[in-house]
């Protein structure tokens, strides 16, 4: 029995170390894969009003180098994009982003993970307006595409679940700042958007060549 247990530990520490390792690297949807869809009206005898349609899409792939044991430094990509649809009006908002990011992963000994990041990089956002010619007045000027770009950072934290000894499924906390600064008329406008969230996602971790030469 004693030696049943030794060799148990033995395997789970094992598994525990076989990855996150100076050289192996990370491929992740991390902090953010998701779809969502709201509908909302008002109705009276039977007739719908004030009807607005809401939905939005998120992405954030990643990649990762771990240049010492536990901590993976690398790139971020961020696409997010949210409709807005109000009878025959439609906006949407849609950004980009690149960020550099640094991610150190705890090991525990266990299949449970815990990991904490970081990253500031570049993000460049769009505002489109899509109108129903017939409700709008044709002596009125509207602009109906605006893009803006600004400095953009993330903290980031959570568990990483090990389900075999490469894959990860993730669960965190994400929170997430775009920042702009612009002068018209002399005078400063500075724009902030926040987002905070739950997320889910995955790790792939891929071992060294040296690692499996050694092997």
């Amino acid at each position: 029995m004693k030696k049943l247990l030794t060799v148990s530990a033995m395997l789970i520490l094992g598994f525990a170390d076989a990855q996150m390792t100076k050289g192996d690297w990370v491929i992740s949807g991390n902090t953010g894969l998701g779809f969502n869809n709201t509908n909302s009206f008002t109705k009276v005898q039977g007739v719908k009003y004030g009807e607005v349609k809401t939905s939005s899409f998120s992405v954030t792939p990643s990649v990762g180098y771990f240049v010492t044991d536990g901590l993976a430094v690398g790139i971020d990509l961020g696409f997010n994009s949210i409709s807005t649809k109000e009878n025959s009006n439609k906006t949407t908002v849609s950004s980009f982003s690149v960020m550099p990011t640094a991610t150190y992963y705890f090991k525990t000994g266990s299949k449970f993970i815990p990991f904490l990041g970081a990253g500031i990089g570049y993000s460049t956002n769009k505002l489109k307006y899509d109108f129903d010619s017939s409700s709008i007045d044709p002596l009125l000027l509207f602009e109906t595409e605006t893009v803006t770009d600004g400095l953009a950072w993330k903290v980031k934290g959570g568990v990483t679940y090990m389900a075999t000894q490469s894959l990860g499924l993730n669960l965190g906390l994400g929170f997430d700042q775009f920042y702009t600064k612009d002068t018209y008329s002399n005078v400063e406008y500075k724009t902030s958007t926040n987002n905070f969230g739950v997320n889910v996602g995955f790790s792939y971790f891929i071992k060294s060549k040296a690692e499996k030469t050694d092997k």
